[in-house]
């Protein structure tokens, strides 16, 4: 899945969700799944995703969502073999980033 969120420091959670068009609440019920999301709170208590969240949620919600892992799967997968997992995603990404924007190139044509 190709995340189109702006280079910055820290996203917040709305943006976040709205960057993978899922609800908030199930970037927060991820969080509390899996111990590799751990955003930092500010003193309101509001979400602060780094880049490396956003990585790792990626990460998830292609295993859950587009190749259907049940939870559970997902966390044995994950502790299994990461850094094969984090591999393939990333270029599994540089080749959406690289389609989409082809696609638009395409569409100004």
């Amino acid at each position: 899945m190709y995340v189109n969120l702006p280079e910055k420091r820290y996203y917040k959670i709305g943006e976040v969700a709205k960057a993978f068009e899922v609800n908030t609440s199930l970037v927060r019920f991820w969080e509390k799944e899996f111990d590799i999301i751990k955003p930092k709170k500010n003193a309101k208590g509001n979400r602060l995703f780094t880049q490396e969240d956003v990585k790792n949620l990626k990460l998830i919600f292609n295993l859950v969502k587009e190749r259907g892992f049940t939870l559970d799967g997902a966390k044995q997968r994950l502790k299994k073999n990461p850094e094969e997992i984090f591999n393939n995603q990333e270029i599994i990404s540089r080749l959406e980033a690289v389609k989409a924007e082809l696609l638009k190139i395409k569409n100004q044509l």
